[in-house]
């Protein structure tokens, strides 16, 4: 089975779908950023304050290159684990691209609440909009590229879940 690659935005859901999707399909969740995490022994924005967004990159790609590898996997990648095309071609050779998407405000109301994001944090309420819509524009042709997109705007988790079961019915014959 081909493994289904949860892509996205920070905030879109990507996690809490992703588990709910590999419970549906009986499948193993592999989620990129806690994976990296573990094998660091440190946090990602942890990893950011201490070694650089290069040195986290590198070992997202590691990740990456291991979950690719494998199948059967519901994989939720980190919101720019897109930026680098050599990622995002290990991961479509046995996977199935389905992009999450949400509005800036559904993004701002997920993101507030948890926990560090390094790549937003610092910014006070009117610079983090900014932020958002900026990372947003300059990734959306990334997500553009994948095989299912889904908005989780307005959207339960297990709506989202069942979309995706539903849209990627085709791709797994």
């Amino acid at each position: 089975m081909k493994n289904i690659v949860l892509i996205g935005f920070m905030g879109t859901g990507k996690t809490s779908v992703g588990r709910m999707l590999a419970a549906r399909l009986g499948c193993a969740f592999h989620d990129l950023d806690k994976k990296i995490a573990e094998r660091s022994g440190m946090s990602i924005p942890e990893m950011f304050a201490r070694c650089g967004e290069p040195y986290f990159r590198a070992r997202e790609k590691e990740a990456v290159r291991e979950a690719a590898g494998r199948s059967g996997l519901v994989i939720a990648t980190g919101g720019g684990t897109v930026k680098d095309a050599e990622n995002v071609a290990m991961l479509r050779e046995n996977g199935i691209l389905v992009a999450l998407t949400a509005d800036i405000d559904t993004i701002l109301l997920r993101t507030s609440a948890r926990g560090k994001r390094p790549v937003l944090d610092g910014a006070d309420a009117g610079d983090r909009r900014a932020a958002v819509a900026q990372l947003l524009a300059e990734r959306a042709h990334l997500y553009e590229g994948a095989d299912v997109t889904v908005d989780t705007s307005a959207r339960a988790p297990l709506e989202v879940t069942e979309h995706i079961l539903q849209a990627i019915r085709i791709w797994r014959k």
